[in-house]
């Protein structure tokens, strides 16, 4: 709060020198400042404390200790409250006497007299037992949580209404017929344990829940041999077995194991049969699996009640848990024995399964699928940039061509038609002049200056005709090309032989106008480029297209430097073509001559569509050309 308060003061004067033309922004910044110095405050607000004792039956170099304490720290974490956790150890495999642990227990009462935990969990038959015992006169008033341990084995002790918790049940019959479902046609089954307290504890559990099923199958427990002659057994055991592993805590010699990670996985890699384990611990080593003491299931329901009764649910709302049993299997032992997934429980869990390929790969596919992505966006992007690149430049070339072709016809008019218009008009004058002296020379001249107005006429007609013909529009498209040839062969000295056939019924005005300037520029290119002596010109239907094509026997081009000519002429027919919904092509070979071929719709498929919805009204409308009509 002073480092908050420095930094507040620290932005007080800095605002305090700012020009008057800053200070609106004095006020935003003053809130601002206030709210970061309250926003921590706000968040630091502590949790409450609540002090939880775990008394666990051994250390937590015991996997299914570890395990069980893992899950139920990560159950208690989800707790509204600061848990403080208080973890003693009796450690009844070490210390055995039972002097050391009642002098374990008397430290315990005097360590908790006055500093007293809001809740107790008991992890164990030894710790249950602590707490049943000494509970009332002790620890009077303190909710038990227990767990870790069965009924049985705790000597099934007399809980008052101040416990809640999960007994541990083990139904070795469950993992027996999973067993039998897995390997039909078994007929033996070797139950493996050891000899101390809980080996003896499991062995007994197993022989009872076993007992129905000794008159249809040959039972041998293998639970009071050393570990080298009960590996050398196991590595010769007949065909059609079944291993059911206990628990191997000690050994008939007085050797010790870790059960889970040490005897477990020696019975698995020596026997010729497939083992069943007890426990979810055991599992990962070579057992096959069965219905298993899931201590991970049993560490979230211990933490799962302890955190309710913190939250202040009452124990007697809470009931006991008897259980935390799961199907679970290892996938590869499953695979090593030939078994089916099939054959298994519906709600199995099979771990240790290697991820598919998918799961494998799925993060390359999806960098793989973004970077195809991006790199087809670059390239629509460059596409189309370039594109508009093209469209500019054409533009800029028919702008330039337009402004060319102003500039000729201006320099037309006036070099050539205005001047003839003047020297008809003087000549006008002078007919006038003349008529009252000589009335002949008058009429002479008056048929001299019709002449003269005739040919102005004409040539008008020409550049008129040019630039857009009427002909096209009047009689239809094969008058107006045929026209277009004679008159670009007479008036450049070419030979133009033009030939249609077959041609449909009605063609659209847009389609014909787009036919007639290709044909027109087709012509130019071949007098200007190719020069050419004779061309041809070629229209008739293609399928349903309208096929056209101009070709001349001229000097020809490399098609591959097409590109880098700058001419507007083909640019401007495979536009006309492509807006058409057509296709255009060229053909040239160096000294072989050149053909312009395009194939467009008759009909745009937006004016069939348009037509078919109005019902094919009359063509008479003047959307179309007739074709018998020419």
């Amino acid at each position: 709060m002073q480092k908050n308060a420095r930094v507040f003061g620290h932005n007080f004067r800095r605002t305090s020198r700012l020009s008057r033309s800053r200070r609106p922004d004095r006020g935003i910044l003053v809130l601002l400042t206030f709210y970061l110095l309250v926003h921590p405050l706000a968040n630091s607000q502590p949790k409450e404390v609540r002090r939880v004792a775990i008394f666990y039956e051994q250390g937590l170099s015991s996997p299914a200790v570890a395990l069980i304490d893992r899950e139920l720290r990560a159950t208690l974490d989800d707790s509204r409250y600061q848990i403080e956790l208080y973890p003693e150890f009796l450690e009844t495999t070490l210390f055995d006497d039972p002097a050391d642990q009642q002098e374990f227990r008397q430290s315990y009462i005097r360590k908790y007299q006055r500093r007293r935990p809001d809740l107790i969990i008991a992890l164990g038959p030894s710790p249950v037992r602590f707490m049943s015992d000494s509970h009332e006169k002790f620890f009077a008033g303190i909710p038990i949580v227990f767990g870790g341990t069965s009924e049985l084995q705790a000597d099934n002790p007399a809980l008052d209404s101040h416990f809640a918790g999960c007994w541990e049940v083990y139904e070795p019959a469950k993992t027996l017929d999973v067993a039998l479902r897995l390997q039909p046609g078994s007929r033996h089954v070797i139950v493996v344990g050891g000899v101390s307290s809980f080996d003896k504890h499991l062995e007994a559990t197993y022989r009872e829940s076993l007992h129905s099923y000794e008159a249809s199958l040959d039972f041998t427990y293998l639970t009071d041999l050393d570990m080298p002659t009960l590996l050398e057994r196991l590595k010769h055991l007949p065909a059609h077995t079944i291993v059911l592993y206990t628990h191997l805590g000690m050994d008939a010699k007085g050797s010790r194991y870790v059960g889970a990670s040490q005897a477990g996985p020696m019975v698995a890699g020596a026997a010729n049969a497939p083992v069943f384990g007890p426990s979810d611990v055991d599992l990962g080593y070579g057992e096959v699996g069965g219905y298993l003491e899931s201590f991970a299931n049993e560490g979230r329901i211990v933490g799962g009640i302890a955190v309710r009764i913190l939250n202040g649910e009452r124990l007697q709302d809470i009931p006991i848990v008897r259980g935390a049993n799961a199907y679970m299997f290892d996938w590869r032992a499953l695979r090593r024995w030939g078994f089916r997934e099939s054959d298994l429980p519906a709600e199995s869990a099979v771990l240790f399964r290697p991820p598919s390929l998918w799961q494998r790969t799925k993060w390359t596919w999806v960098v793989s699928l973004l970077i195809i992505l991006c790199l087809s966006v670059l390239a629509m992007y460059l596409r189309l940039k370039r594109a508009k690149n093209r469209q500019m430049g054409l533009s800029g070339m028919l702008i330039t061509a337009q402004e060319k072709e102003r500039s000729r016809l201006a320099s037309e008019l006036h070099d050539d038609f205005s001047q003839r218009l003047a020297l008809l008009a003087l000549g006008l004058e002078n007919a006038e002049e003349t008529i009252r002296s000589s009335p002949d020379e008058a009429v002479r001249q008056v048929h001299s200056l019709l002449n003269a107005a005739s040919e102005i006429g004409a040539d008008l007609h020409t550049v008129s005709h040019r630039l857009h013909s009427s002909t096209l529009e009047a009689l239809g498209l094969v008058p107006g090309v045929s026209a277009l040839c004679k008159e670009f062969g007479l008036q450049h000295g070419m030979e133009v032989d033009f030939l249609s056939d077959n041609l449909p019924r009605s063609i659209h005005p847009d389609v014909a106008l787009c036919v007639f300037r290709m044909v027109q520029e087709g012509l130019r290119n071949s007098k200007k480029h190719s020069c050419a002596a004779k061309a041809q010109v070629r229209l008739h239907r293609a399928a349903d297209k309208l096929f056209v094509s101009v070709s001349d026997e001229g000097i020809g081009f490399d098609i591959r430097e097409l590109g880098k000519m700058e001419g507007l002429g083909i640019r401007s027919m495979k536009e006309r073509v492509s807006l058409q919904g057509g296709r255009f092509e060229i053909r040239s070979e160096p000294g072989k001559g050149t053909r312009i071929e395009a194939w467009v719709a008759p009909q745009p498929k937006s004016e069939l569509a348009m037509d078919d919805s109005r019902g094919k009204q009359s063509l008479t409308s003047g959307r179309t050309l007739e074709t018998n009509s020419w």
